[in-house]
């Protein structure tokens, strides 16, 4: 058996039902994408979770170690796998880049969190 639909979010009606991809109130007349409820809770708490290629979260001033060797524009040599990176801060980066870090022989740069692990 089914677990029961979600409450309403705009009444709290326990009546509510799903109709193709919606969830619908027939005491309100809201519809909703469950989905989206979540997202707007997970967005209201002002928290972001960036977690590294293993699971494990990240936080501003972490230490963490790059995974797999990566090739940096306009260098001859990229930075190897193994590479210690320290006081990583989080951002809201460019196409997934969202660690900001200085490493040691190439200066700041922006990584990706799939391509690091918490050391």
């Amino acid at each position: 058996m089914t677990a029961s639909p979600p409450p309403c979010p705009n009444c709290s009606s326990e009546y509510t039902y799903e109709m193709n991809a919606l969830m619908v109130c027939p005491e309100c007349a809201h519809e909703w994408v469950p989905a989206a409820a979540g997202a707007q809770d997970a967005s209201a708490s002002g928290e972001r979770v960036i977690k590294d290629s293993v699971g494990n979260v990240l936080n501003d001033g972490d230490t963490v170690t790059v995974v797999k060797a990566l090739k940096v524009k306009g260098s001859p040599s990229g930075i190897k796998a193994g590479t210690k990176v320290r006081n990583i801060r989080l951002v809201d980066g460019v196409d997934g880049h969202d660690i900001d870090c200085k490493i040691d022989g190439f200066g700041a740069m922006q990584l990706k969190s799939s391509v690091v692990k918490k050391a």
